[in-house]
C-alpha cells in the first residue's frame, strides 16, 4: 500500500476546525451536530478524511500517540458475495489528530468503493501498555460488508448519489424552500427477506421493476403481481444492520491484530431478522444479509424502481430504530451512547449533546438513500431520566428534532413526511385503554405528523368473537381523529401477535374451517379491508405477508442464551400457521426433519412440553432436557436431549420459519377474486383521496340494531361535489338473512342514484344492486354523484 499517504495538514485542520465549534457553537449540543457531519470516512478530492467520537479513549487517558487509524486492503479479487473466504489483507497504521473526545486522520492514495469496486476498509485502533491493539469501530460508516461487528469500507456516498437513476425525480421538486413530502394514500408494509425468493433489496426492485413494465405496456396482471399494485408507498421493515450471531462465527474473523498482513476470514453475513432487533451501530447505511451484491446502491435502485413507476410515483418509507439498542451494542459503541438496561436492551443517552447528535446523523445519511417518508419505531420508547423527579420524561424534543431535519438529494432540499408508532403510556398495564395514539402528534408543529392509530397497534385480534363490537369506542375515535392516523389491523406486530393467541379462546370459526384459514382471512379480510379504505379516515396500510396469506412470526436466528425461551413463546404458531400438509412438503422444514422431527405431529408433541418446562423450571436447560428424556413415550427428535441439542432446534425453528414465511411460497395458492377485489379497493382510495379527512357533519356510522348475533357496520361518508359513499360491511356474527342495502342508508341521505362499486368475492362482481344477504366478511360499497 505504499500509495497510501498520510496527509497531516488536512488532519491538523480537522482538528483545529473542531476545537473552533467546540469553542464557537451556542452550546455543545449545536457543536455535536456540526461536528457529526464530518465523522466517518468522507471522500474529499483526491483524498479521504477520517472522523471519530472515540471518548473512552480520553476516559482511559489513552494518548494521541498511541492511537491510529488502520487501513485495511482488500485483495483484488475479494468477492462480497462468497459465503465464505479466507483472505489476505494488507495493513496499514496512519496517526491521528485528536479534538478532546474526537479523532481525525486523512490520507490520499485510499480507494475509496463504488457499485463496481471494493474500497479499502478502515478502523480506529489504540495500543495498550503491553502493545496490544484494539479497535474503535465507526457507527457512522456508509458500507459495512460484513456487518457492524467489522471494519467499515470507504465508499465514495458522492458517487453513488451522482448516478442515481430518479435524480430527475428529486430535482423536480427543487424550490426556494426545502420541499416537504406529504403523506401517501396508502402503504404497502413488507420484509424484505421474505417479499421475494431472492430476499434482497435487488430481488425486490426486479420484482417491481418487472410489474412496472407490464403496467406500462398494459399487459394482464397475476394475482403475485396484484399485492404491489394500488399502493402509492412502500415501508419496507428496517434495513440497518441487526444483531449477530451471540456465539459466533464473525462475519469477520481475524486472528491477531498485529502485523502489516491480516489473515481475515470472512463469512457472507446470514443473520434472519425481522429488522428491530438493531445495534444503533451502523444506522447509516445498509444491512448487507439484505444486499444482493454487497453494494449500499441497491437501497438507492428501490427508492429509484418506486420513483419511477407508470402511472405517478411511489413514496419510499424508511422504518428507522433509535428507541432502543439490542445488549450487542455494547460492543460496537462507547458507553457513553447508553443510559441502562431496558426490556429490549439498552436505553439509548438522548441527553448526551453528542449522542444525541450523532443520532440525528445516522438518520440523516440513512434518509438521504432517497426516502420520501420515515416511520419511527416506538416513539414512546425515547425517554430520559430525571434525577430531580426520580422520573423518566418522553423525548418529544427529540422526536421534533427528527421530524425536522433538512435532507439533500440531487441538489434538492427537502423534508419527508413522519409517521410515529407511539402508544404511550405502553407499557403500562393500562395502556390499551389509556392511550389516545395523539402525544406526537399534539405535540409537534407539523400538520401532518401521523401515528399509527389504535387499530394498527400491536394487539389486534380480529378473530376473536365481539371483537370489533368491542373496538367500538375506538372506532369512534377514529372517526373522529383518524385523519393523521395509519389505519388497518394487518401489520407485522398484529399478524405476530395473531399467531400468539390460545386457540382455546373464544375463536370466530365462521373465518375458516381450519386455524391457518381462521387467521389468513381474518387479517386478509374484505370487510375489515372495505372499512379501512372505504370509510376510515387517515392512511391505510397493509402486510405483504397478511394480503400473500403467507405465515410470519417473530423471526431472529441470532440467540444462543434466550433461544430455547423465544421458540418456546413462538411454538403456539404452529397450531395457528401450519398444518400437516405444509409441513410435509418436502421444502418445508427441513433443518427439523433432518433433527428427527419427520411429522408435524412430531413436532406438536414436542412443543406442547417445551413452552410448559420454560416455565416452570424458569428456563433451566439442564433440566428441561433431563425431563424431556424422561418422557414417556419417548418425544421425537434427537436421541437424547442436551443443552447444545435444544438450542440447534430452536435455530433450526427459526431458519425453517423463515424460508417457511417467504411470501413466494403462497403465490400459486391466491384467489384471484381476493386479489382483484383488494386491489380495486386500493385503486378505489386513490381516486377517493377526500376520504382521508375525518367524518363530517353530514357523515354517519353505526352498527345495525339490534346485534342479533352479529356486528354490521353501516357508514355514508359526503364527499366533495355532492358525491357519496356508503359502505355495508359484516365484520363478525350470523348471517344477517335477505336486506335492501340501500334501505339502511341513513336518515336525510338521498335514495336515488347509487350504484354498486365495490362489492366482496363472495358477493361477486356481477352484483348491480338489489336484495342481499350478508355472511361474516362480506361488504358492498356503493356510491353516488
Amino acid at each position: 500500500m505504499a500509495d497510501i499517504t498520510y496527509d497531516p495538514d488536512a488532519a491538523a485542520a480537522l482538528a483545529d476546525w473542531c476545537n473552533a465549534a467546540l469553542v464557537s457553537a451556542a452550546d455543545s449540543f449545536a457543536a455535536g451536530k456540526s461536528i457529526a457531519r464530518r465523522l466517518g470516512a468522507h471522500v474529499v478530492g483526491d483524498g479521504v478524511e477520517f472522523g471519530f467520537w472515540a471518548p473512552e479513549l480520553l476516559d482511559w487517558h489513552v494518548s494521541q500517540s498511541d492511537i491510529f487509524l488502520e487501513i485495511l486492503r482488500a485483495p483484488d479479487d475479494l468477492d462480497l458475495t462468497a459465503s465464505h473466504t479466507e483472505a489476505r489483507f494488507e495493513r496499514m497504521l496512519l496517526p491521528v489528530v485528536r479534538s478532546e473526545g474526537f479523532v481525525f486522520s486523512a490520507a490520499q492514495g485510499v480507494r475509496a468503493g463504488r457499485r463496481d469496486r471494493t474500497g479499502d476498509f478502515y478502523a480506529l485502533v489504540w495500543r495498550d501498555a503491553e502493545g496490544a491493539l484494539t479497535r474503535v469501530l465507526d457507527p457512522l460508516a456508509m458500507s459495512l460488508p460484513y456487518g457492524a461487528f467489522a471494519p467499515a469500507e470507504v465508499y465514495d456516498v458522492a458517487a453513488m448519489q451522482a448516478e442515481r437513476p430518479d435524480r430527475a425525480y428529486f430535482e423536480a421538486l427543487k424550490g426556494a424552500a426545502p420541499h416537504k413530502f406529504g403523506p401517501p394514500t396508502s402503504i404497502l408494509q413488507l420484509h424484505i427477506p421474505t417479499a421475494t425468493a431472492g430476499g434482497t433489496l435487488a430481488s425486490l426492485t426486479r420484482h417491481i421493476e418487472r410489474i412496472a413494465a407490464r403496467v406500462e405496456n398494459g399487459l394482464a396482471l397475476e394475482p403475485a403481481d396484484e399485492l404491489f399494485v394500488g399502493y402509492d408507498a412502500v415501508q419496507p421493515l428496517p434495513v440497518e444492520p441487526t444483531t449477530v450471531f451471540e456465539t459466533g462465527p464473525g462475519f469477520w474473523a481475524e486472528e491477531v491484530l498485529d502485523g502489516d498482513v491480516a489473515e481475515v476470514t470472512l463469512t457472507r453475513p446470514s443473520t434472519t431478522n425481522w429488522g428491530y432487533d438493531v445495534v444503533i451501530s451502523g444506522m447509516a447505511t445498509v444491512n448487507p444479509v439484505l444486499l444482493e451484491s454487497g453494494r449500499p446502491d441497491e437501497l438507492i435502485d428501490l427508492a429509484a424502481a418506486l420513483h419511477g413507476f407508470p402511472g405517478g410515483p411511489k413514496k419510499l418509507i424508511l422504518d428507522v430504530v433509535f428507541g432502543h439498542s439490542d445488549n450487542q451494542g455494547l460492543d460496537a459503541l462507547a458507553s457513553h451512547y447508553f443510559a441502562g438496561p431496558n426490556m429490549y436492551g439498552q436505553n439509548l443517552d438522548y441527553k448526551n449533546p453528542i449522542v444525541r447528535a450523532i443520532l440525528l446523523e445516522m438518520q440523516r445519511r440513512k434518509v438521504n438513500f432517497g426516502a420520501d417518508g420515515v416511520r419511527v419505531d416506538g416513539a414512546q420508547d425515547f425517554k430520559w431520566w430525571d434525577p430531580a423527579t426520580q422520573a423518566l420524561h418522553h423525548d418529544d424534543d427529540y422526536l421534533q428534532e427528527m421530524s425536522d431535519i433538512v435532507q439533500e438529494v440531487a441538489g434538492t432540499e427537502y423534508r419527508p413526511w413522519f409517521v410515529f408508532e407511539d402508544g404511550r403510556p405502553w407499557p403500562e398495564e393500562d395502556w390499551e385503554l389509556s392511550s389516545t395514539y395523539r402525544a406526537v402528534i399534539e405535540a409537534q408543529r407539523d400538520d401532518d405528523i401521523f401515528q399509527w392509530g389504535p387499530l394498527t397497534f400491536a394487539h389486534n385480534t380480529p378473530f376473536i368473537y365481539t371483537f370489533w363490537v368491542s373496538k367500538y369506542w375506538r372506532i369512534q375515535e377514529i372517526l373522529r381523529h383518524g385523519e393523521n392516523w395509519i389505519s388497518g389491523t394487518a401489520n407485522h406486530d398484529t399478524l405476530r401477535r395473531g399467531t400468539q393467541v390460545s386457540p382455546k379462546l373464544n375463536i370466530n370459526t365462521r373465518l375458516g374451517e381450519t386455524r391457518m384459514e381462521i387467521l389468513d382471512k381474518a387479517y386478509d379480510n374484505p370487510a375489515v379491508s372495505m372499512l379501512t379504505y372505504a370509510v376510515f379516515p387517515g392512511v391505510p396500510m397493509d402486510f405483504l405477508n397478511a394480503t400473500a396469506r403467507a405465515s410470519w412470526g417473530f423471526i431472529r436466528n441470532q440467540d444462543d442464551r434466550y433461544g430455547v425461551k423465544v421458540v418456546a413463546e413462538e411454538a403456539i404458531s404452529l397450531k395457528w400457521q401450519v398444518d400437516e400438509y405444509s409441513y410435509s412438503t418436502p421444502g418445508s422444514f427441513r433443518r427439523l426433519k433432518a433433527l428427527g422431527f419427520e411429522t408435524r405431529e412430531d413436532l406438536a408433541r414436542f412443543f406442547e412440553f417445551l413452552p410448559a418446562l420454560v416455565e416452570v423450571t424458569e428456563y433451566h436447560l439442564d433440566t428441561i432436557a433431563a425431563l424431556l428424556n424422561a418422557v414417556e413415550p419417548a418425544l421425537s427428535g434427537p436421541v437424547r436431549f442436551t443443552v447444545e441439542n435444544l438450542k440447534e432446534i430452536a435455530r433450526a425453528w427459526m431458519d425453517d420459519m423463515h424460508e417457511y414465511c417467504n411470501v413466494s411460497h403462497s403465490f400459486s395458492l391466491l384467489d384471484p377474486a381476493q386479489t382483484r377485489f383488494m386491489r380495486r379497493l386500493r385503486e378505489f382510495r386513490l381516486e377517493n383521496p377526500w376520504l382521508t379527512g375525518n367524518f363530517g357533519a353530514g357523515d354517519d356510522f353505526r352498527y345495525l340494531e339490534p346485534i342479533d348475533g352479529r356486528t354490521v357496520f353501516a357508514a355514508h361518508r359526503q364527499g366533495p361535489d355532492g358525491m357519496g359513499v356508503f359502505t355495508l360491511c359484516h365484520m363478525e356474527g350470523k348471517p344477517t338473512g335477505v336486506i335492501e342495502p340501500l334501505d339502511l342508508l341513513p336518515e336525510g341521505a338521498p335514495r336515488d342514484g347509487w350504484r354498486v362499486a365495490l362489492a366482496s368475492p363472495l358477493i361477486g362482481e356481477d352484483y348491480e344492486g338489489g336484495p342481499l344477504a350478508l355472511e361474516d366478511s362480506m361488504g358492498v360499497v356503493f356510491v353516488r354523484k
